[in-house]
């Protein structure tokens, strides 16, 4: 009798519990970067609106998120080396270390068993066990003599357990394959160009581009035949031309592909180049109004979205990938740091740092469909991302 007691006093409990605490899914979650508060604003995307925030986070000047496989956590890349496991769900810090003096990003391994943090001091890969964040290797990224550390750039997560990133100064490809986490196996391409900056992975995960910052052109690695090496197209994209000063390094990403095109920013001018993957040659460039930072197709590839270095970082501009014409420029605030979409590409989240806000809008109609406050927002990273490669 007691026993039975027991049971129906626990059941009871357990029933309460979940009348407070209603079962939800991650799929529509995602975080805005609070990056002068060290904070994560967690967000749900169907209701457009806040449901929490985690701090402690340290400095998220440049921080980037990759999240595991039930979207169910995030890995936060700080600046100032800090790698941190965050639950969305119960909105904490599941765990957190600091893994080096400098940190650009990361990836998650395409089986969702290893994180993999880029680093500028020292320059090198770190890769770590997701679900402890126990460092299983630490990868170097010496040239020359050996004497001397790259800044690590670019760190994309590609198939097979590997991942391939860019040494800056060292003008090189290095792509490292996981499969025994303790013994990594390193492939290097050297002379690939002078300082790779960022670079994509094409959304099958074939394609590794890096683009280069001392030289027009960009790199191209062919991950299903590495033996073939680094390939260069749009090599010389520029020549004859002036260059303009660049006043923010701009980024390659995965959502840069439509189709059969890519659409990349060029450096120090005033353009977007397009690119047809069928033949990697130049398809076209469109004028814009500024240089361009970030340049991103929403999930239908209907349109591209770009956003502009000083002095043009209050804009956005939408290109009609049909007509590669921009059909609207949008005011968004002062500084847009960083643009996002939902999973389908309904609404696009827009952060502009100076104005203290992250704007929705209708990406069929361009209407303003929320506004959410928050402190100096820079990234947006939506749950989503965990299903794709280069996310």
């Amino acid at each position: 009798m007691r026993a039975r007691t027991v049971a129906i006093a626990a059941a009871l409990l357990l029933s309460v519990g979940c009348a407070q605490h209603e079962p939800r899914g991650s799929g529509d979650l995602g975080v805005i970067v609070e990056r002068s508060a060290g904070r994560l604003q967690v967000v749900d995307t169907t209701r457009q609106t806040s449901i929490g925030a985690i701090g402690g986070l340290g400095d998220l000047s440049h921080a980037s998120v990759v999240y595991s496989r039930d979207g169910r956590y995030a890995y936060v890349f700080g600046r100032d080396g800090g790698l941190t496991k965050v639950d969305l769900l119960r909105l904490r810090i599941e765990r957190r270390i600091v893994q080096s003096g400098n940190s650009i990003g990361g990836a998650i391994s395409q089986d969702g068993k290893l994180v993999a943090a880029a680093n500028y001091t020292p320059g090198g890969v770190r890769v770590f066990d997701a679900d402890t964040l126990e460092m299983l290797a630490d990868i170097p990224a010496t040239y020359g003599d050996g004497g001397q550390r790259a800044k690590v750039v670019g760190l994309e997560d590609a198939a097979g357990s590997r991942f391939a990133f860019s040494l800056f100064e060292a003008g090189e490809i290095w792509v490292a394959d996981l499969s025994v986490p303790r013994a990594p196996k390193i492939q290097k391409f050297r002379n690939i160009g002078r300082q790779p900056y960022d670079a994509l992975i094409t959304l099958d995960g074939r394609y590794y581009l890096a683009g280069l910052f001392g030289e027009d052109g960009v790199a191209m690695l062919d991950l299903w035949h590495p033996e073939r090496g680094v390939r260069r197209v749009l090599d010389g994209y520029g020549r004859g031309e002036q260059p303009l000063p660049v006043f923010k390094m701009p980024h390659l990403e995965g959502w840069a592909m439509a189709g059969h095109l890519a659409f990349l920013p060029a450096v120090g001018r005033h353009e977007v180049l397009v690119v047809d993957t069928t033949t990697w040659l130049e398809a076209g460039r469109i004028q814009v109004a500024g240089q361009p930072v970030f340049v991103m197709a929403q999930p239908d590839g209907r349109k591209i979205w770009v956003n502009f270095a000083l002095p043009d970082n209050d804009k956005v501009q939408v290109i009609d990938t049909e007509t590669r014409q921009v059909v609207r420029t949008l005011s968004p605030g002062k500084a847009v740091l960083h643009m996002e979409f939902t999973a389908r590409g309904e609404t696009v989240w827009i952060s502009a740092r100076d104005d203290n806000r992250v704007t929705v809008y209708d990406t069929a109609t361009f209407e303003q469909k929320a506004v959410l406050a928050a402190e100096q927002p820079s990234g947006i990273f939506f749950t989503v991302r965990a299903l794709r490669f280069g996310f």
